[in-house]
């Protein structure tokens, strides 16, 4: 009788282990049509009413429960799924995460503007001579080549250049000296011709009016204040226009003798990894540089002596002079020639009268139209491969950055973006995606 007792004790424990048991699993995988941890009720009869024979006919045997398999759920259940991610349209995700993206970018990008703003005396005749030595490296080269050592050439290219711009300064200094008084002379008929015309039809404006509207101007710039302010103001801009001129010629004999060792200075201060990419990245810059630098260059040319040759015919004076700064305007692209041009054409209104400033106008008018339609696309259009919206869009932002000097290299800057970033993509497609780290 004891014996039975303790095996009848063994077996209800060991049944109440294999329940507890099968609760556990259940609750992890629950069937259908029961409780998490349920056993079917025929399974859970048989293991506890003794209905299975014992093995000695005395206590039964203790059965082991059997567990049905029940299937996962698929991966996009909702219930796997954290409550943030649905109840989020996936397109805000999106934009919330490009959006800081580029609230950071265009932080980086104005402080960077502003650094340069306030280093502009440094900065604008540091790219000014950059500029310059984009467009003067290849005769470096080519005496190089002819086998010049490396510093003569650069010294000889160097000295060309400054005799070319003193020259060029001197010959409009010649020009503008002799003819002064008398474009001053026919200046004053000139002004009594545009003061007839106003006050006669069609404008029909009251002299005393147009007398009221002279004095106040004149007043303005007879004001004491205001001369002594601009005087001022104008000592500061020559001695900066000096200083950054001076700059401007020392890095630019340093670029010509010096720059591919400065430029492979800069390149090991890249990771390892990267060196090989930013030296061909940077020759690829190099090269559409001088391209655009030497392209604008004839550009301006055409400009320059079409005007030229135009105000020598119409017998303007100081025809030379306007030359040269339509020359220097043309520097900015779309609208840099015109507006320059546009001295020309007061120059032949107030000396030669109304119907010469037309022909002069239409003439500038016209040279834009074969600028823009004929020597941009063929000279410039395979070099910058911009449009010209990206174009007209990065001289306006130039000028309202940087002025002349703004505009001026806002092209170039817009140029080496898209060169660059053409050209790292293209690589980066045929040699795969980098390697993590």
């Amino acid at each position: 009788m004891p014996d039975r007792l303790v095996r009848l004790t063994r077996w209800l424990s060991d049944a109440r282990q294999r329940l507890a048991q099968a609760a556990a699993a259940g609750q992890q995988a629950a069937p259908p049509g029961g409780a998490p941890g349920a056993l079917p009720p025929a399974d859970v009869a048989s293991a506890t009413d003794g209905s299975n024979p014992p093995s000695d006919g005395l206590v039964p045997e203790p059965v082991a429960p059997v567990l049905r398999p029940v299937p996962p759920p698929p991966a996009d259940s909702p219930e796997l799924r954290p409550p943030d991610q649905h109840s989020v349209p996936r397109v805000v995700r999106d934009a919330a995460d490009w959006s800081w993206r580029l609230i950071v970018i265009a932080a980086a990008v104005a402080g960077v503007g502003w650094l340069a703003w306030e280093l502009r005396v440094v900065i604008f005749p540091l790219v000014a001579g950059l500029l310059l030595a984009a467009g003067l490296q290849p005769l470096v080269r080519r005496l190089c080549a002819a086998g010049w050592r490396r510093g003569p050439a650069a010294a000889v290219v160097f000295v060309a250049f400054l005799l070319v711009v003193v020259g060029s300064l001197t010959l409009v200094g010649n020009a503008v000296g002799g003819q002064f008084q008398d474009v001053v002379d026919q200046a004053e008929e000139g002004l009594q011709e545009v003061r007839n015309w106003l006050t006669g039809p069609p404008f029909r404006i009251d002299e005393a009016q147009l007398d009221g509207y002279i004095d106040r101007a004149v007043a303005v710039f007879q004001d004491d204040s205001s001369v002594t302010e601009q005087a001022a103001t104008a000592a500061t801009v020559a001695i900066e226009i000096l200083v950054g001129l001076a700059l401007a010629l020392f890095a630019l004999i340093f670029f010509l003798y010096d720059g591919e060792r400065i430029w492979t200075w800069l390149v090991r201060l890249f990771p390892a990894r990267a060196r090989a990419r930013a030296a061909a990245a940077g020759d690829v810059a190099w090269l559409t540089l001088g391209q655009y630098i030497r392209g604008t260059v004839l550009v301006a040319l055409f400009d320059a002596v079409a005007i030229t040759v135009l105000l020598f015919i119409l017998q303007v004076p100081l025809a030379l002079p306007l030359g040269v700064l339509v020359f220097f305007g043309a520097f900015v692209p779309l609208i840099g020639a015109f507006v320059t041009g546009t001295v020309a054409v007061l120059v032949a209104l107030v000396t030669q009268g109304l119907l010469i400033a037309i022909v002069v106008l239409a003439g500038l008018i016209v040279v834009q139209q074969i600028e823009s339609n004929i020597f941009q696309p063929f000279i410039l259009g395979r070099m910058v491969r911009i449009h010209p919206l990206a174009v007209a869009v990065a001289v306006a932002i130039g000028t309202l950055a940087g002025s002349i000097i703004g505009a001026i290299i806002a092209v170039p800057i817009v140029a080496l973006v898209n060169t660059v970033g053409s050209y790292l993509a293209s690589t980066r497609e045929r040699s795969g995606p980098a390697p993590p780290g």
